[in-house]
């Protein structure tokens, strides 16, 4: 189905250049030989952190008392929806047993990962929510211990309201310690925390490369690039709604795309119109961020109905997908390829990115197409086991003997010939 492109983007995320490859994987060869030292003198050459890395728990304490009641009671509430929503997830996932055949029984057992490692990031926003998804998520998965870290704001540390958070959350300890070193005291078990099965997390370039070069003896929750955001919208939408949502998903940073689709021309023209003074009116350096991401990567595409305009964002595969339009179910029938989606225009990307219960660590740049985001399920092995009694060993052994000769696997073949109990003696002992 036909669209026409209204505003194009003019470039492409960056992907990571291949001297950031080469920095990650010097830096953690140096930490894996030399441990804490290494990750202490990463902390105060590239944090300019020259305090305790471990957080004493009377510190977290006067940091929590130091955050204003009305900020305190808000990060609760947002902790209380992201938690029951983990928590609702987990009652999902659910041990069973099945007797395929009379004394064939299967059967698979959910188990909680150990040890969970949470990145929070730092810089140039105090990510109060990320620290609430991940820890939290962890926790309501039944993870025993969660070590979080996130790089110091200055001298200070980290900051009051993150360490309420981190704290509220479950987190088993917490390090102030941040980029690839934090993943590394994660990872290989350094300050007093043990190895991690799992990290979690989003983060910079430097923090997803880590990430990935970690990847197999450790898991990860997913390979992350910049955000990204798309707004479905048809006559029914408002276009002062439609164009700060996009301006406020720009505002992540100068390689965050977003988009926008419509069957409506009026809403486009209108919400192309108002984009420049929504941006001119945030304070930097939000607004630089919002400005040269809308300019560089935003698009608008006129589609002609709206399964084209579906069609367009299931091949985007976009991490937030937001309808504006009538007809919601149709929508959530309908859709396919997304890492959360925001039905209706009362709803908003903001309000999954703060508090309202779902998971906002998100599969990025199309990676929706096969996995969706950060769950409970992340942090549990669904394992799986059988036994076997009774008449039917016999049918058993003989088809597995059957197969593995098939397939010139004469071991397993005799494995199985020797549960067959209808085989003779003299039989047994030659092919033993």
């Amino acid at each position: 189905m036909p669209i026409t492109l209204l505003k194009t983007a003019t470039g492409e995320p960056p992907t990571t250049a291949a001297d950031i490859g080469d920095t990650v994987a010097i830096m953690l060869a140096r930490l894996r030989a030399g441990g804490a030292q290494v990750a202490l003198e990463y902390a105060r050459s590239l944090d300019g952190w020259q305090g305790e890395v471990m957080v004493p728990q009377t510190q977290i304490d006067a940091a929590i008392a130091r955050v204003p009641d009305t900020l305190k009671a808000d990060i609760v509430w947002a902790h209380d929806n992201i938690s029951r929503f983990a928590a609702a997830q987990r009652a999902t996932a659910h041990d069973m047993e099945i007797e395929l055949r009379p004394g064939l029984f299967a059967g698979q057992k959910q188990i909680p990962l150990q040890a969970a490692g949470c990145y929070v990031p730092g810089g140039r926003y105090t990510h109060i929510a990320s620290a609430l998804m991940s820890i939290a998520t962890a926790r309501e998965a039944g993870v025993p211990d969660i070590t979080a870290c996130s790089p110091p704001n200055g001298a200070a540390g980290i900051p009051d309201a993150m360490l309420c958070a981190m704290d509220l959350a479950g987190a088993t300890r917490i390090l102030t310690i941040g980029g690839v070193q934090g993943l590394a005291a994660m990872a290989f078990g350094l300050f007093g925390a043990p190895a991690a099965d799992i990290l979690v997390g989003p983060g910079n370039a430097y923090v997803a490369e880590a990430k990935r070069q970690l990847f197999g003896p450790i898991g990860i929750d997913m390979f992350a690039g910049p955000t990204d955001s798309l707004v479905l919208a048809d006559e029914t939408a408002d276009a002062d709604l439609v164009a700060m949502d996009l301006v406020g998903q720009a505002e992540h940073g100068t390689n965050s795309p977003v988009w926008m689709a419509t069957t409506h021309r009026p809403l486009a023209e209108a919400v192309l119109a108002r984009m420049s003074d929504l941006i001119a009116d945030l304070p930097e350096p939000n607004q630089s961020a919002a400005r040269t991401a809308w300019a560089d990567l935003g698009e608008v595409v006129l589609c002609e109905d709206r399964e084209a305009m579906a069609a367009y964002a299931d091949a985007k595969a976009p991490e937030h997908l937001h309808v504006q339009a009538a007809d919601l179910d149709w929508w959530r029938s309908r859709l396919l390829a997304y890492g959360s989606l925001f039905l209706g225009a009362e709803t908003t990307v903001a309000f999954g990115d703060k508090a309202a219960g779902p998971n906002h660590v998100l599969p990025t740049s199309g990676a929706a197409r096969y996995t969706g985001g950060l769950s409970v399920h992340k942090f549990l092995k669904t394992v799986t086991w059988q036994r076997v009694s009774g008449p039917v060993q016999d049918d058993l052994a003989r088809v597995t003997a059957s197969i593995s000769r098939a397939e010139r696997m004469e071991g397993h073949a005799r494995s199985a010939d020797l549960r067959c109990a209808a085989q003779a003696p003299s039989q047994r002992t030659m092919n033993s």
